[in-house]
C-alpha cells in the first residue's frame, strides 16, 4: 500500500543533527492514523551523515536512505526525493527539524480545498521565529523576497523557508520540469507550480532560527541571478507553446 505522506529531507554533512530530527519526526507520525514514509537523501556528504541514517533506519522501517556520492545541491536532492517518493503527499523538510511535523497537520484542510502545494511561511502573520533572526538577516531577507515578488512570485512572502508540501500529481509535474540545484530551487518549485496552474498556500508556522547558520554576500548575489534566469525560462517556455499552437 502507497503511504498517505512522504517526508524527504535533504541531507549534507548532518551527522549531528539528522538522528534526532528523524527520531523525532517518526514519534510525531506514529500517533497519526495514516501509512507514512521517511526518504533521506545524502548530497554526497563526507561524514557520517550516512552511517548515522542506516543506524536510525534500523529503528524505524519506513525510513529509506538515498545515498549520492556526489554533492549536486539542496534542489538536485530536493528533486530526486520527491520523484522517488511515493506519497498521496510529498513534504521535504530540513534536517536541522527547524519547522516541527507537527505543522503538517494545519496543512491538511488546504489539500482538502484543492491547493496543489501549501508551504510554511515565517513572514505571514501567526508566524513564531524562535529566536527571531538578526535585524541584518531580516531586512536582507525581505530586501531579497521583493525580488522574488517582483519576477516571479507576487503575493508569496517567504519561498525559502524549508517545509514545503505537494500533491502527487504536483510534485510529478513540477519537479520533472526544475532544473535550479542551488538558493533558488524553492523559488523555481513555486514559480512553475504557478505556471502548470496549482494553487499555492502559505501557512505561518513556528521556525528554529539557527544562530551560528551564515549565509554569505554572494549566495544573496547568486539568488538573484537564478531568479533572473527562472524568469527567462518560463517566458521561453511560454513563447514556445504560444508557437506551437500556432502550428
Amino acid at each position: 500500500m502507497s503511504p498517505f505522506l512522504s517526508i524527504i529531507i535533504p541531507a549534507y554533512n548532518e551527522a549531528k543533527r539528522l538522528p534526532p530530527t528523524l527520531r523525532d519526526i517518526d514519534a510525531e507520525m506514529r500517533k497519526e492514523n495514516f501509512a507514512y514514509e521517511i526518504i533521506v537523501v545524502s548530497d554526497g556528504s563526507t561524514d557520517a551523515t550516512v552511517d548515522e541514517a542506516r543506524r536510525v533506519a534500523e529503528d524505524i522501517p519506513c525510513l529509506t536512505l538515498i545515498d549520492n556520492k556526489e554533492n549536486r545541491g539542496k534542489g538536485a536532492v530536493v528533486r530526486q526525493g520527491m520523484l522517488a517518493a511515493r506519497g498521496d503527499i510529498r513534504l521535504f523538510t530540513d534536517a536541522d527539524n527547524s519547522t516541527s511535523i507537527k505543522h503538517f497537520r494545519a496543512m491538511c484542510p488546504y489539500f482538502e480545498q484543492g491547493f496543489g502545494v501549501v508551504i510554511g511561511s515565517r513572514a505571514v502573520r501567526g508566524a513564531v521565529l524562535d529566536p527571531p533572526q538578526p535585524i541584518f538577516r531580516r531586512i536582507a531577507g525581505k530586501a531579497l523576497n521583493l525580488v522574488t515578488q517582483a519576477l516571479l512570485l507576487p503575493g508569496i512572502w517567504d519561498t525559502q523557508c524549508g517545509f514545503k508540501a505537494f500533491t502527487a500529481a504536483a510534485a510529478q509535474e513540477i519537479f520533472a520540469k526544475a532544473r535550479v540545484n542551488g538558493w533558488a530551487f524553492d523559488v523555481e518549485a513555486l514559480a512553475l507550480a504557478k505556471a502548470l496552474g496549482f494553487r499555492v498556500r502559505e501557512i505561518p508556522v513556528t521556525w528554529k532560527n539557527n544562530a551560528f547558520s551564515r549565509v554569505p554576500l554572494s549566495a544573496g548575489l547568486h539568488f538573484i541571478t537564478e531568479n533572473i534566469t527562472i524568469r527567462c525560462r518560463l517566458w521561453a517556455d511560454a513563447y514556445r507553446i504560444r508557437a506551437a499552437r500556432k502550428w
